[in-house]
């Protein structure tokens, strides 16, 4: 009983500092560990792009289609059978060259009459200037009365002018014997004829024997929106934009490969199509192995103008707000994120265009913007573009998410004895 009344005070202290101990183990670990996940974590490494201004060609893609620089209908000036196409469907013809022969021989025989229509005409004239010479003669001496030779003098003028009108109508019945070979009006590649031989044709008939289109050059016809046109004159008349009077077109075929001789843009439409909202534009390329038919579809890549003092800043630089406001990332003198609205004026390839919001030697975050945000403390380094900062970010967040995930794990079970405690 002795002995039991000694221990029990030192047994009782054994027992208070083994709970003191416990409750410290306890407490302190997990907060160290805490402390110690924030010490070890190195703060994040960016790739930044430092902002550089400079002159910047404002480009826009529209689509459109290729059209023939000349279009000519070719059809009849006079009515016949046709006997022969002196022409091959498809071939390239020139300006005045024969296509078709109709039968002539009524225009011939127009021409034939109006010929001896001039021969009778200039004998009868001929008789009357002889008469009118005696006359003058015999009124002089007043052998005749000076009605009469009025009367003559009047004869030999109706005379002469029956003969000019002879004359016109010999030249009208030449020229339709002319229309009895239909030539091409203009130079260019011709489609299927219409007609063969044998075939009866009326003069101005609506139906063309054959259509002609001059391919070289060839116009481009591009729709641009109004809204596009509108935004495109203030930036113009605000002085955003240094406009150019031979603009510059580049062409993208169905294929996808680019035509390779530039065109120029050769005129504006000066009204909105209401139907379609839409404004034409025409552009000019040469095709001199008439690579480009009539018909075709292409994307026109159009150089609208050069915007100075302009910063050209990656697309995966930059985010939207939800209002549509642009927002881009920005490592400050002392290494923490800053964001910052910027305004945006359009894009060229993979980059867009920056006009406020930026001064030169920002610092631009581009490679690991998704791993930040404001206020956090970064290491920057120089933006490398081949690393393609865009699909490599990516991949790094589950990675991230799985580390997050793996301490939570290793985090629960010492969490219990806590609690069990």
């Amino acid at each position: 009983m002795m002995s039991a009344k000694l221990w029990a005070p030192a047994l009782t202290a054994c027992a208070l500092a083994t709970s003191l101990a416990l409750v410290g183990c306890s407490k302190d670990p997990k907060e160290g560990q805490q402390a110690g996940a924030q010490q070890q974590m190195p703060p994040t490494e960016v790739g930044v792009l430092v902002a550089q201004p400079q002159s910047v060609e404002q480009s826009v893609e529209l689509s459109g289609r290729t059209t023939a620089f000349e279009i000519s209908e070719v059809r009849p000036q006079a009515s016949g059978v046709v006997l022969k196409r002196l022409f091959t469907e498809g071939s390239y013809v020139r300006e005045g060259q024969a296509l078709y022969e109709i039968d002539s021989s009524t225009n011939r025989a127009t021409v034939d009459n109006a010929r001896a229509a001039i021969a009778r005409a200039e004998a009868n004239l001929g008789v009357l200037r002889v008469k009118e010479g005696r006359y003058r003669q015999l009124v002089g001496t007043n052998a005749i009365s000076k009605q009469e030779y009025d009367d003559i003098v009047a004869q030999v003028k109706l005379a002469e002018a029956d003969l000019n009108a002879n004359r016109a109508t010999l030249r009208n019945a030449e020229i339709n014997l002319g229309y009895s070979t239909v030539r091409a009006p203009i130079s260019g590649q011709t489609n299927r004829s219409s007609v063969t031989a044998g075939a009866l044709v009326t003069a101005n008939q609506p139906e063309p024997l054959v259509t002609i289109q001059r391919l070289d050059p060839i116009y481009v016809d591009i729709n641009q929106s109004s809204a596009e046109l509108l935004r495109l004159r203030q930036q113009l008349n605000k002085g955003d934009l240094n406009s150019s009077n031979n603009t510059k077109v580049k062409l993208k075929l169905e294929d996808g490969s680019i035509y390779p001789i530039e065109g120029r843009l050769a005129f504006s439409d000066a009204s909105v199509n209401p139907e379609t909202g839409t404004v034409t534009l025409r552009a000019v390329f040469p095709n001199k192995n008439h690579l480009l038919l009539p018909g075709m579809f292409a994307t026109a890549q159009i150089v609208q103008g050069e915007v100075p003092n302009a910063f050209l800043i990656p697309q995966a630089a930059l985010t939207r707000t939800p209002t549509g406001q642009a927002m881009a990332m920005l490592v400050g003198a002392d290494g923490k994120v800053a964001p910052r609205p910027v305004t945006t004026t359009g894009s060229q390839g993979n980059n867009w265009i920056v006009t406020e919001g930026l001064n030169p030697g920002d610092k631009v975050i581009v490679d690991g913007i998704a791993k930040v945000k404001p206020e956090q403390q970064v290491v920057a380094k120089p933006y490398q573009p081949q690393a393609a900062a865009p699909q490599g970010a990516a991949p790094q967040q589950p990675a991230a998410s799985e580390k997050k995930a793996d301490d939570a794990k290793k985090e629960q079970p010492e969490q219990k004895p806590a609690a069990n405690a």
